[in-house]
């Protein structure tokens, strides 16, 4: 296996490996989302006169809708299907009649998911000079050959890797250093549980490992559920089928760049 991957293995089932990574990943839920006030009183009113189709498009309006159906996000897309799908209206609206006005409204001041939060936790966490290095601009990472991360936005990220590094994959990345004279690129995910999304995370990550011909030392910085040993499918494509890709927790990243 990996070196760096056992040791992440070994940190997070044998040390304060959760109470370490709050330092990277401070996800502390965002408050309840605002309801502007005007169109909390269309919604009212449509519901208290039965209107659907106003009804509808006054909830489509907010941030989040009450409900979860698969025809929701058509609806959001294509105003205009609204009145031609009658039935499809009347049936969503009878799920919200049997809400009720509060529950609705709770439901649509939820916060956000606090794994829609977590993107720029880790850059964050790089700014504050985690790793020993303080992470500069274009200019100051280009002027110089000593140890650098790349501080600078998506595509500026991204549009070094093409042009310097020979990356092709149209896919950003999170991380871009240089240590002891060799880049490093990599991607940074904070896997929270199992399946869905978080599959296709990870799925991701590993395509960026698979890159050919990267003029640089490609890594996967990766936190959560992945190393819970058992049966999960993420262990166990760490620990057998990519044994020989970087995978590793950003706990152990500032170790592993300083040993290049």
């Amino acid at each position: 296996m990996n070196y760096w991957t056992q040791l992440s293995i070994d940190y997070a089932n044998q040390k304060s490996y959760l109470d370490d990574l709050f330092q990277v990943y401070p996800t502390i839920p965002e408050g309840i989302r605002d309801i502007n006030k005007d169109s909390w009183k269309r919604i009212e009113g449509a519901f208290k006169k039965k209107n659907n189709d106003t009804l509808i498009k006054e909830l489509l309006n907010l941030g989040l809708f009450p409900i979860k159906d698969s025809y929701i996000a058509y609806l959001k897309r294509d105003a205009s299907s609204i009145e031609r799908n009658p039935k499809t209206i009347n049936r969503i609206c009878g799920r919200l009649y049997e809400m009720g006005l509060d529950k609705i409204y709770e439901r649509c001041s939820e916060p956000k998911e606090t794994n829609r939060q977590i993107g720029p936790f880790f850059r964050r966490w790089l700014n504050k000079k985690s790793l020993g290095v303080q992470p500069v601009g274009l200019d100051d990472f280009t002027s110089s050959k000593k140890d650098a991360i790349f501080n600078g936005s998506d595509k500026e990220l991204m549009d070094f890797a093409r042009k310097e590094l020979n990356y092709k994959r149209n896919k950003g990345l999170d991380f871009i250093g240089r240590f002891n004279g060799k880049y490093v690129i990599g991607e940074a995910k904070f896997l929270t549980d199992f399946g869905g999304h978080q599959n296709a995370q990870f799925n991701d990550a590993i395509s960026t490992l698979e890159t050919k011909n990267v003029k640089a030392i490609k890594i996967a910085i990766l936190d959560g559920v992945l190393y819970i040993k058992g049966k999960n499918k993420m262990y166990k494509d760490i620990t057998t089928k990519y044994v020989n890709l970087n995978i590793m927790s950003s706990l152990v990243l500032r170790e592993f760049l300083y040993q290049l």
